[in-house]
């Protein structure tokens, strides 16, 4: 496996020890997650390589940048990551469940002003034969009831938490999300092409209720002919853009 980083502009990322390679969803999701609140912590919930908490570091001078990730390999790849990074001293990858880093949580003052997510998806009935890379894919290693209502005791009351999911997925999720007194602030649809189906949707919620502002994104018009909206949300990060 190659162990050639993926490069941006201001860090870099190895990704050979991860089941979930640096893709499309991740970038668009920590390029796009309102920092307007201006957080003084972040958490990035299943870190993976750490993208979402590096990308975070860069676009913010949040002084607590954590992140949650239970798998042996891709935890070290994060640590190390975080500390080639320009911003180390300000990341710190737990290795731990979801669940019982909420267990630890001790006062009020513990709880994030931005979460964010690039959760398992693809809860349809097959398997590979690859049980990390299930492991990072499934929706059942995260179960979206399970993640929501424990970003509910983790983010602050002027907090933002912020996902990627399969479109399809949306209402169910939006649904789900209110029982734990979430409400979706922002909504992003995104299409490959003009002529492509929704694919995902990059939401934010918080404890506020608000008339949901719903826009759309286009990631191409034809083979590697970005739209201007794409390139204006990835320039910071992508090399070539």
């Amino acid at each position: 496996m190659s162990k050639k980083p993926f490069v941006f502009k201001e860090f870099q990322i190895y990704h050979d020890q991860c089941a979930m390679k640096i893709g499309t969803d991740g970038v668009l999701l920590g390029a796009w997650t309102s920092l307007k609140n201006r957080p003084f912590s972040i958490l990035d919930i299943g870190a993976g390589t750490g993208v979402l908490a590096l990308m975070l570091a860069q676009r913010s001078d949040a002084e607590i940048i954590d992140a949650i990730e239970i798998d042996d390999n891709a935890f070290e790849q994060c640590v190390d990551n975080f500390e080639q990074s320009p911003w180390g001293d300000r990341l710190f990858c737990y290795h731990a469940s979801l669940a019982d880093f909420v267990k630890e949580l001790e006062t009020e003052e513990d709880r994030y002003d931005v979460i964010i997510c690039n959760p398992p998806f693809y809860s349809e009935d097959y398997k590979t034969d690859n049980n990390q890379r299930d492991l990072a894919r499934f929706q059942d290693a995260m179960p979206f009831n399970h993640l929501l209502e424990s970003v509910s005791k983790l983010l602050s009351e002027i907090g933002v938490f912020s996902v990627v999911i399969p479109f399809k997925e949306t209402s169910t999720f939006t649904e789900l999300a209110s029982k734990f007194n979430l409400f979706p602030n922002r909504i992003l649809h995104v299409k490959g092409t003009p002529t492509s189906e929704i694919k995902r949707a990059l939401l934010e919620f918080s404890f506020r209720e608000s008339e949901t502002i719903i826009e759309s994104l286009i990631i191409e018009t034809e083979r590697h002919k970005y739209t201007e909206s794409y390139i204006n949300l990835t320039k910071d990060f992508y090399l070539k853009m």
